[in-house]
């Protein structure tokens, strides 16, 4: 055998050897490489985590984790890990799989009817890495409610209920100022001015906004019942607002999950600065979390000349108004014979 002839076998062979080394170095590359059955799923690397605390959550979702750590490697994201939300889909290459755990992606924040500070902290603690005592501790911090004139009575107007994007691993001082930086672009010039003709500052717009907000459901009425309250407030009479002794019931009970359909009159004289029927002005804090048309009709109110309401039994989750005492003792009446023929007890 010749020379020439042995060089092209050897040749054939090397060939040979790296063909089969590259298919399978591309198979372990580009080979779909995950082990769950869903089109997707995030998983959540915490703040400071290591790569070998990746590696524990990763397990259960990829099929070869050496062809992984292999690819892994050769991109560095072992001294590079990242943290917060990630995305995995079905079938993914551990290419795909590197650049995925290198793409924290937001979570879509929506929040409103939280009733206090504590259900809200608990809600957001529950879809981001902070919890709801690092909330709550950023929130009530003493400089940070000094700089932004509230306290730990009325921090709970500055949150407006909307959809927000954050970041899974958002820390809780983070998010707190994101939230007071979108509550100062909700309060523009020509909201505060409006809520300064009615003789209101924000946080107390918000506050008398989370009263109408309990009494209706009924948007289009809301901005009547705020002309109302705030008839009653330029007239310096009681609110006698039932929600505000509503929530002043929950709070003396520590039980913010009770339904609580109807009050008496021992709950009216009840001592609570939240209850209007016996102080007069507004509670020191919101007794809920106001949407922003609740917001609005406090700031755009109806102008009239009616300064009672109380339930229809005629327009069902609607309201009757009156201007005189008198008016109101009558249809008051008409409710109370009505809601005590449906047997309420409470």
């Amino acid at each position: 055998m010749n020379l020439k002839k042995i060089i092209t076998i050897v040749a054939v062979a090397v060939i040979s050897v790296l063909m089969i080394y590259g298919f399978i170095l591309i198979s372990r590359i580009f080979s779909a490489n995950t082990k769950f059955e869903e089109k997707e799923l995030y998983v959540y690397v915490p703040t400071d985590a290591t790569y070998t605390d990746v590696k524990k959550i990763l397990e259960p979702y990829i099929k070869n984790f050496d062809n992984f750590e292999m690819v892994a490697s050769k991109r560095s994201y072992p001294e590079n890990v990242k943290s917060g939300r990630f995305l995995l889909k079905k079938d993914m290459n551990n290419i795909d799989l590197v650049r995925a755990m290198r793409s924290n992606v937001p979570v879509k924040l929506a929040f409103n009817n939280q009733e206090r500070l504590e259900n809200f902290a608990g809600r957001i603690g529950s879809q981001i890495e902070a919890d709801s005592l690092s909330l709550l501790k950023a929130i009530k911090d003493s400089t940070f409610l000094k700089e932004n004139g509230f306290n730990e009575e009325n921090v709970f107007a500055m949150f407006i209920p909307n959809t927000y994007e954050v970041y899974w691993n958002t820390s809780a001082v983070k998010f707190r100022d994101k939230m007071i930086k979108e509550c100062h672009n909700f309060w523009t010039a020509e909201r505060i001015e409006k809520a300064k003709k009615q003789g209101l500052t924000p946080v107390q717009a918000t506050i008398l906004a989370s009263i109408v907000h309990k009494e209706s459901v009924k948007k289009d009425e809301r901005p009547r019942i705020a002309g109302v309250y705030l008839n009653r407030l330029r007239l310096e009479m009681p609110l006698q607002a039932d929600p505000t002794v509503i929530y002043a019931l929950k709070l003396r009970d520590n039980n913010f999950d009770q339904v609580i359909k109807r009050v008496f009159y021992n709950d009216l004289i009840m001592r609570s600065p939240y209850n209007t029927y016996v102080n007069i002005g507004l509670p020191p804090g919101p007794i809920a979390m106001p949407d922003i048309t609740a917001v609005e009709a406090v700031l755009n109110p109806e102008k009239h000349d009616y300064i009672y309401f109380c339930a229809s039994i005629d327009r069902f989750g609607y309201h009757e108004f009156a201007s005189s005492y008198e008016q109101h003792t009558i249809n008051a009446k008409k409710y109370s014979d009505w809601i005590a023929g449906q047997g309420v007890t409470r």
